[in-house]
């Protein structure tokens, strides 16, 4: 049987509070999910949901207050398999500018295959190959600080590439950015996991971009109240509107259009299949 490839068994976790002032509530409570290698799953839920508290769980950043993780099979509260876990499990975090720590690209995205001990030649092999899964090959001599939002968190997002992970966690990489920067981020992101098979965590408050994954996660109080596919969550419009969550404008619309009356398919999710439901009823028509 395939070992999962990310284990939370029963994970709860909770911040420090300040000094005399009563305990904090778990930011993560009786979380248990497994995540299979290759899969790319969203992770949605509002402000102070838990679903940033999950990511830096899942390499180790934070340790679980009761229960375990395992990252392939490695433990994460043992400390020997720390260095191991954090080559295993790369995060990329909402503003690149926080990741960025060199003066041109191509040194930035070499900071941590550096870090790591690899030889000068692979270290160089490793940067061309990241930027150019990154689409960011061309700009590798440019200052990081003149490019686009969306072109910084692609460097960023190659940083964490260079180092090989197996898994890349993305705790809201596409918040800061405009529409245009959203899709090429997202995109890449993309192309990671089907042309490269890497297991992809992607938390995201834009329901568009959790529709196009593989499964999606709904985190609510440090809980976690959905799993399932995006039609599987999606159809729950009224439980997810119930913890301030919407569903992709398309099956929205479908919706609406339903009670009026139109007879459209049930479990429309995003404007390509919208449309071409829309097709199908005017062709019969």
């Amino acid at each position: 049987m395939e070992q999962n490839f990310l284990e939370f068994d029963h994970v709860s976790y909770r911040y420090e509070s300040e000094e005399g002032e009563p305990q904090l509530p778990l930011a993560v409570n009786d979380v248990s999910l497994s995540v299979k290698k290759g899969e790319f799953i969203a992770v949605l839920g509002h402000n102070g949901s838990g679903k940033s508290t999950l990511a830096k769980l899942s390499n180790s950043v934070f340790l679980p207050e009761s229960g375990k993780i395992y990252v392939n099979g490695m433990d994460t509260s043992d400390e020997n398999y720390a260095y191991d876990i954090r080559k295993t499990v790369g995060v990329v975090f909402q503003n690149p500018d926080n990741q960025i720590v060199a003066s041109i690209v191509e040194e930035d995205v070499a900071f941590g295959p550096e870090n790591l001990g690899v030889p000068a030649k692979e270290i160089r092999e490793r940067v061309d190959y990241a930027l150019k899964a990154c689409g960011m090959y061309e700009y590798r001599k440019r200052e990081p600080h003149k490019l686009s939002g969306g072109q910084k968190q692609r460097v960023a997002i190659a940083g964490i590439i260079a180092m090989l992970p197996e898994c890349i966690v993305l705790d809201e990489p596409t918040a800061m950015l405009d529409p245009k920067g959203r899709k090429e981020v997202f995109e890449t992101v993309q192309h990671l996991n089907q042309e490269l098979g890497m297991t992809v965590l992607f938390i995201t408050h834009f329901m568009e971009e959790a529709a196009k994954a593989d499964r999606v996660l709904v985190m609510d109080g440090g809980k976690l109240l959905l799993d399932g596919t995006p039609r599987e969550v999606f159809a729950q419009d009224k439980l997810l509107k119930s913890v301030g969550l919407d569903v992709p404008r398309a099956a929205e619309l479908a919706r609406g259009l339903k009670k009026k009356g139109i007879p459209l398919k049930e479990d429309i999710l995003n404007a390509e299949e919208f449309a071409d439901a829309v097709l199908e009823l005017l062709g019969e028509k």
